[in-house]
This record gives C-alpha cells, sequence and structure tokens, in this order.
C-alpha cells in the first residue's frame, strides 16, 4: 500500500549504485523500499559505473534541475590499447593495439593534463542523449551513426593516480553532462593506442560525497524510521531561493 500524501517521505537520498544497475533501476528500488511513487535522480550513471547517485524523493523532486547541475568527481580505469564500441568495457572490442614501452606514466599525465579546461565533447553513439526523439543507443544497436551536436563541458581536473600498463586509474573533476568513458576514448587516441573504460566509481555530486552513501540493500534492511532518517532535508540540500 501507498503511503498517503500526508506522510509521503521527502529528502534527498544519496545512494552508493551498484555495478550492472541503469540509474532507473534505483529508482525502481527506492520506489519499492519507501513505498511511495515520488521518486527520480539528478543524474545518470552508466550501468558499469559505481556510487553517488542523488535520489530525489517526495517534493525533492522539483529540484532536480539544480541538483542535476552540480560538477561531478570520478575516479576510474582506463585500459589502454582497445577501443570498443560504446567506449567501455560493456561494448565490443573494435581495435587491439600495442601500446608502446616508452609510454610511460609521465606521459599519460601531462596528456591528461592537456585535457583539462573548458571544451566541446561529442556524446557517444551508445548514450541516452536523444535526437529526434529517439535515444543515440538505439540507433547505435542498428548500426546506425548520425550527427551528434556537441555541448559544452569544463574539466577542472583530469589526473593520473596510477599506471600499470596497460591500466591507467585517474581522478577526474568535471562539469554535468561530461561523459567520462569519452574522456578515456579523446585519451586513448591523443596518447596513439587508444583507451576504453573499464571502471568507474562516482565519489561527489556537488556537495554530496560518497561517504553519505547507502547501498540498496542497507536501506532494505532499515525500519521505516530509521530509513526517513536518511532523507537530507530539502532545505539543506538546496538553497532557499531554488524552491
Amino acid at each position: 500500500m501507498l503511503i498517503s500524501p500526508q506522510t509521503e517521505p521527502d529528502g534527498v537520498l544519496i545512494v552508493d549504485k551498484p555495478a550492472g544497475w541503469t540509474s532507473h533501476d534505483v529508482v525502481g528500488k527506492v520506489r519499492s523500499i519507501f513505498r511511495t511513487k515520488r521518486v527520480g535522480h539528478a543524474g545518470t550513471l552508466d550501468p558499469l559505473a559505481t556510487g553517488v547517485l542523488v535520489i530525489l524523493v517526495g517534493k525533492a523532486t522539483k529540484a532536480s534541475q539544480y541538483l542535476m547541475s552540480r560538477d561531478k568527481t570520478y575516479e576510474g580505469v582506463l585500459r589502454l590499447g582497445q577501443v570498443t564500441n560504446t567506449q567501455d568495457s560493456d561494448g565490443e572490442i573494435m581495435e587491439n593495439n600495442p601500446v608502446p614501452p616508452e609510454l610511460d606514466a609521465a606521459a599519460i599525465a601531462a596528456a591528461m593534463r592537456k585535457m583539462e579546461g573548458d571544451q566541446y565533447q561529442t556524446p557517444p553513439m551508445f548514450s541516452a542523449k536523444k535526437v529526434d526523439g529517439v535515444p543515440l543507443y538505439k540507433l547505435a544497436r542498428k548500426g546506425q551513426e548520425v550527427v551528434r551536436e556537441p555541448r559544452f563541458i569544463h574539466v577542472e581536473k583530469f589526473e593520473l593516480l596510477s599506471y600499470t600498463p596497460p591500466d591507467a586509474a585517474f581522478r577526474v573533476a568535471c562539469s554535468k553532462g561530461t561523459y567520462v568513458r569519452a574522456l578515456a576514448n579523446d585519451l586513448g587516441r591523443a596518447l596513439g593506442p587508444g583507451a576504453h573504460l573499464t571502471a568507474l566509481r562516482r565519489t561527489a555530486a556537488g556537495d554530496h560525497k560518497i561517504g553519505q552513501a547507502s547501498t540498496l540493500d542497507e536501506l532494505a534492511a532499515l525500519p521505516p524510521a530509521e530509513l526517513r532518517k536518511k532523507l537530507i532535508p530539502l532545505w539543506q540540500a538546496v538553497p532557499s531561493h531554488v524552491l
């Protein structure tokens, strides 16, 4: 039975999204856990990715545009020498190229720094972005490729954390709408052998950090009173002038 409108839960919930789940899957699970229909999210994560997914419950759904616009921070791993059709490990390998032994951590870090700042990025064909009302991934699955309008993004920081050939671990802080797998792909092209994303974890979305996040299993195990304590009041999450 659904909770009545008078007792409907409201607030912002920080979920640690598991790998293999879509953002829509998480929204559906939170609806079930809270037993309420009004649930949304403030920025998708690809199925491959884990980490901070900002979920909006009840009246908090009206703040989606504000929360969606916040900058994001990610940590991930890219593999040099392999290019996939989706730009991540969920796709089909299209190229296998040797990684030059002289391509060291210093060269990779330098190439990452060159990708920082304002720029335009072309959305991948395997993405949820729509062209004429059709998601690009549906066209890509049919083998179709269409012209995509580049979007303006800002990469605040793109840094190398470690390099164990052919895998490079990195951290990136960027504006909303940035496709991190496209950054990995572009970096691979700039370095020569190509690359694709093998792991990605969102560690922050605006002011919301991974330390605040709860897993779906943790949430499902909580009694109703404790569950509601996980909701961040809207006045704490969003400035008053936005509401």
